[in-house]
């Protein structure tokens, strides 16, 4: 063997006995003598004290699964024991987080980039106790502040593949959600397939999408408090979260009852270190949506007791706020089913919720609730605030309007087939609602109505206060015979009704707005019929109590009805009020007070021609719009509406009501003529039945 060569051996035989010693030095070095200074450093780095309180060692693993050249590379791997991490000095519980074991594995090769790279981290009874106060201070919110403020930040990187723990603790104390929380985690005993939690279809669809959830392997419960409301509710979770592998999503299932409100998830968290997707399917239910708001943040109608299934996608990162994506939902709201789409953006400067909703069968007992018209248990089952007088019919549950600026909506909804009684004759909806920054629109909200068309432009400011509000309303061609279909004589008739109104008012209720309101009401009916016995059919014991005194009990031809009132302040004042039937005119003068719920109207008919009637003084209503009286007034009948003619106030409004005289076809409108004669200032005796 040359010189050369006995040097180049001895060289190469130095180098492997070093590389052995200092392998074998490493893993024969007792570790527990750093742990001091770890502790020390750990501690004055988060400002909490930390401790390694049971052994700490180190040892040298191949790691089977990396593959090829890797798999006979030995890793090391960091057991620690009895670990202990404090809370901030203002926390009640002195220990933030205790752990019994924590074992990482660490590549060795990409320290020689600067990047501590751990593919997966094992927690053993892990026990946390978190608490936030009102200000927004959290205990898991670290000063990590440098000793030199100007100095550069560490080129080393931390990667973390996946954490994988086993039974544990939490609990929360969060002042500034009210928010009492105990979470306990089990072993399952025997893991669960994710299939037979999310059913055969969810989880051959996350295959497709190229990912493998995980199985079910730990049991949770959860109870305590949240906004005040008791909550209660258990759930699976899987082994191994997966922080960067989107292909190992991580296996969720919960049911929580929060007060009346039930949430049931089962699906997957992708990305869980980004918060990066979910994609549950979420089942929703409660006495109201409107009890949502404190649980979501989302504001909501109140509404009868719901229920809704559907599929919640949510993308956490997206730049322009999280998307939740509730698709596909299908459920009830009262005895009306609902489906549809919603999205709901966390974007700046308010969150947004927008969307499509589509009811096939709509009952109106389900709408009360939107504008607390539904009846006292009913209310104090979805938990409204405000309960209806018994002596009051506006209803007076008021709307929550210091909600409406926490977020915006655009939305639609469309009630294909309206569920009614014979005395509503709504046949379908539809309406957009678009709410901006505390101001909500319905425009428009579109009923049909009895083979017509009820057309509404509802705008309500909740951005002052009180509220003021503005709806406009057109009524067009309602047919007088699908208005009353009980009614016989009504069948013959090709009359209809039209009617305008534009109104104002101030207030944060229905009686509110109506109490103050200003504008006008305008309505036209022709070629129609009445008697006592329409009016039972339309639940107007007054009106059948009118119409027995002036006609009797027989059923009497309507040639034109007119209506043209006057509202300021919440009082409704007649400017012109006639009904011609065949055998009378019937003049209606008076009010009707939206503020305190009364009725004094007087009622006067006059005979036509020689068909007398037996009635000689004028009628009078009067009382509370819930429970109005009716009788005789003692005083003789005024001749002929000569007052009226006289005066002259019949003529304006006449003529503004000829603009409501509709075009129909073949038949005679005979409101025309009637309407003609008051305008030029006629007492209209010649208006034949």
């Amino acid at each position: 063997m040359t010189r050369t060569r006995k040097i180049l051996a001895w060289t190469g035989a130095s180098l492997i006995l070093l590389l052995v010693a200092l392998v074998a030095s490493i893993a024969l070095f007792d570790w527990n003598r750093i742990k001091p200074p770890i502790n020390a450093k750990v501690s004055a780095i988060l400002h909490r004290p930390f401790a390694i309180n049971g052994d700490l060692a180190l040892r040298w693993q191949r790691e089977v699964d990396e593959g090829g050249w890797r798999a006979w590379v030995p890793w090391p791997h960091l057991i620690a024991e009895d670990l202990t991490l404090g809370n901030p000095d203002w926390a009640k519980n002195p220990q933030m987080v205790t752990l019994k074991r924590v074992e990482l594995r660490l590549s060795p090769l990409p320290l020689l980039a600067r990047q501590v790279v751990i593919p997966r981290i094992d927690l053993t009874e892990p026990d946390a106790n978190l608490e936030r106060l009102a200000d927004g201070s959290a205990s898991w919110t670290f000063q990590l502040d440098p000793k030199d403020p100007n100095a550069e930040p560490s080129s080393w990187v931390v990667d973390i593949g996946a954490i994988g723990f086993d039974k544990g603790h939490v609990s929360l104390d969060d002042q500034s959600q009210k928010a009492r929380l105990e979470v306990v985690i089990d072993p399952l005993g025997k893991s669960i397939p994710f299939g037979d939690i999310v059913g055969d279809k969810a989880a051959k669809k996350a295959l497709e999408k190229g990912s493998a959830p995980q199985d079910y392997a730990f049991a949770l419960k959860v109870k305590g408090q949240y906004h005040g409301q008791n909550l209660a509710g258990s759930g699976k979770i899987g082994g191994l979260l997966a922080l960067q592998d989107a292909a190992k999503p991580f296996p969720v299932q919960a049911d929580v009852k929060v007060a009346d409100t039930r949430i049931a998830v089962a699906g997957t968290l992708t990305d869980p270190r980004n918060l990066g997707a979910l994609d549950l399917r979420l089942t929703l239910s409660g006495s109201s949506l409107g009890n949502l708001y404190p649980l979501t943040g989302v504001t909501l109608p109140a509404s009868p007791a719901y229920e809704t299934d559907g599929h919640l996608i949510a993308k956490l990162r997206d730049p322009a706020g999280a998307v939740f994506t509730y698709e596909n939902f299908n459920g009830k709201i009262g005895t009306s089913d609902i489906h549809g789409d919603l999205v709901y953006v966390a974007s700046q400067p308010r969150p947004k919720l927008s969307g499509t909703l589509v009811s096939n069968q709509l009952l109106m007992t389900d709408l009360a609730p939107l504008i607390g018209a539904d009846s006292n248990a009913k209310q104090k089952a979805r938990g409204g605030e405000s309960k209806q007088p018994a002596d009051k019919l506006l209803p007076v549950e008021e709307f929550r309007t210091e909600r409406w600026r926490d977020m915006d909506a655009d939305v639609e909804f469309t009630g294909k087939r309206i569920v009614h009684s014979s005395e509503l004759p709504f046949t379908d909806l539809y309406t957009h609602l678009v709410l901006t920054d505390g101001e909500l629109s319905l425009e428009p909200l579109r009923f049909g109505v009895a083979g017509g068309k009820l057309d509404a432009q509802i705008h309500l400011d909740g951005r002052s206060t009180p509220m003021q509000g503005r709806a406009k309303l057109t009524a067009r061609n309602f047919k007088l015979k699908q208005l009353f279909p009980t009614f016989e004589p009504m069948q013959t008739s090709f009359g209809e009704l039209n009617g305008d109104a534009d109104i104002t008012g101030t207030g944060n209720s229905v009686a509110k707005l109506f109490g103050s309101s200003n504008g006008d009401l305008k309505m036209l009916v022709n070629d129609g019929a009445i008697s006592r016995g329409l009016m039972e059919i339309a639940g107007l014991n007054v009106g059948n109590y009118v119409v027995g005194k002036i006609f009797g009990d027989k059923e009497v031809k309507i040639n034109c009805a007119a209506a043209d009132l006057g509202i300021k302040s919440g009082l409704a004042t007649s400017r012109l009020f006639v009904f011609d039937t065949e055998n009378a005119i019937i003049y209606i003068n008076g009010t009707a007070n939206f503020a305190n719920e009364q009725l004094d109207l007087k009622v006067t008919p006059e005979s036509k021609g020689l068909r007398l009637l037996s009635l000689r003084s004028p009628l009078y209503v009067r009382g509370p719009f819930i429970k109005p009286d009716a009788g005789v007034q003692a005083v003789p009948l005024m001749l002929r509406g000569a007052a009226m003619a006289a005066l002259g106030v019949i003529a304006g409004p006449a003529a503004g009501l000829l603009a409501l005289v509709a075009p129909s076809g073949d038949v005679p409108n005979q409101c025309a003529p009637l309407l003609q004669q008051m305008k030029a200032g006629k007492t209209p005796k010649t208006v034949k039945g």
